[in-house]
């Protein structure tokens, strides 16, 4: 496969919110999307324009499923299909569907599940030798994370967690897993660092409670000092979220080539004790490839296998 060529994937679903979503998330994952709401907006669509892969709801009005894959057939007959399905959806009701449907997936469904299959229908389309995935095929792009610079407030940076968490879940019909870490940018807008759920706890440790961490404590020790507990966590809050993002961050990840394999990629986040890798392409800074990018990608393997 070519990398400098862009998969155009087309979206056919009646759910409005649905087709904003995926498409969004999609394009940050670095497909062309385009995204309609019937079978008829589709036909016409493919008419005038080529894609490799259509992503094809089954249950729509006035043309559903079914009508719509003989007439994508009918008008590019090389471009490969994945049928979205609900929930406990009838065998009779795919029967007719078998032939030139790509892979089938239910909805809700996972969005790295579903840009993995849309990768391997390209494959397809193309008559191309499947290989495995490289880091930047399973890598979550820079563009998708939410950024801070790194002289903004910690109260800053825990709105805009927050702001993260509050999009994802605004996304009920598609799956998207939560990036539970915001990128640190310099004033010139490259990454200098990471702030983390495990930053923030470290920052509420006072400078006493860090010396008595380092040393080991008997069971009256933790008896005596538990009471002391009692309104410090509101207090330390409020004083690390005037802190600058700079002195609570992590410095930022260890790197990895775009083109490098996923095994090299394992083996680094496990000799470096590290749960996320910088991805690099040439001078630039591309993504970001984490542990549960890895673990998607077995579990892709796995069903694959399942399935021989």
């Amino acid at each position: 496969m070519d990398r400098q060529d862009v998969i155009r994937v087309l979206i056919v679903d009646d759910e409005e919110r649905f087709r904003a979503t995926t498409a969004a998330i999609l394009k940050n994952r670095g497909f062309e999307v385009t995204a309609v709401g019937t079978g008829l907006e589709a036909v016409d669509y493919l008419a005038a324009n080529p894609v490799e892969v259509v992503i094809l709801d089954l249950k729509m009005p006035e043309m559903d499923g079914n009508e719509a894959l003989k007439r994508i057939k009918n008008l590019r007959p090389q471009a490969e299909v994945i049928m979205l399905t609900g929930h406990g959806t009838p065998d009779s009701a795919l029967v007719s569907l078998r032939d030139g449907v790509f892979e089938y997936l239910t909805k809700p469904c996972n969005i790295d599940l579903l840009a993995q299959k849309i990768r391997d229908a390209y494959h397809r389309e193309r008559g191309l030798p499947e290989e495995e995935p490289r880091v930047r095929d399973i890598m979550v792009p820079l563009s998708s994370f939410s950024t801070i610079r790194e002289d903004r407030t910690v109260a800053e940076a825990i709105e805009t967690i927050l702001l993260s968490f509050s999009r994802t879940m605004a996304t009920a019909t598609v799956q998207e897993t939560v990036h539970r870490s915001i990128i640190v940018l310099d004033k010139r807008s490259k990454v200098t660092g990471v702030m983390t759920f495990t930053d923030l706890l470290a920052g509420l440790q006072p400078s006493y409670m860090k010396l008595m961490s380092e040393r080991p404590q008997s069971a009256a020790d933790v008896f005596l000092e538990a009471p002391n507990y009692s309104g410090m966590f509101t207090v330390l809050v409020r004083e690390i979220a005037q802190k600058t993002v700079r002195e609570l961050m992590s410095d930022a990840p260890p790197t990895i080539d775009a083109k490098a394999n996923l095994m090299e990629a394992a083996n680094r986040l496990l000799t470096l004790g590290v749960r996320r890798l910088l991805v690099t392409d040439g001078d630039d800074m591309v993504g970001v490839v984490r542990e549960q990018d890895l673990f998607f990608e077995m579990a892709n393997v796995v069903r694959q296998y399942s399935q021989e």
